[in-house]
């Protein structure tokens, strides 16, 4: 195995647990912490990001690597610009509840 390929493997695969963190998370928060913030629902980000999981997923293991930058895409969304917006309704903000 060359360095660039490795190199792409740890990529794919840090793009994995990335997608998988947002997902755990967007499974976590409550659906009504959604739309209360003017975002999509959670039924839509539970979607987009299982199907980034699975194509980050067979991007390590060597099946369709092109795609995982949408992959990328969707979980950075949420990760930055959902996720902060919905712990404000939730409670779990950074000055608790």
């Amino acid at each position: 195995m060359s360095f660039f390929s490795l190199l792409w493997q740890v990529l794919y695969l840090a793009i994995f647990v990335t997608t998988l963190y947002a997902l755990v998370d967007a499974l976590r928060t409550p659906a009504q912490a959604f739309p209360a913030m003017d975002k999509q629902t959670k039924g839509l980000w539970v979607g987009l990001l299982s199907v980034g999981a699975v194509l980050s997923l067979g991007a390590v293991f060597g099946f369709g690597g092109f795609l995982v930058i949408l992959s990328l895409i969707a979980a950075l969304i949420f990760l930055l610009d959902v996720r902060p917006a919905v712990r404000g309704i939730s409670g779990d903000g950074p000055y608790g509840r």
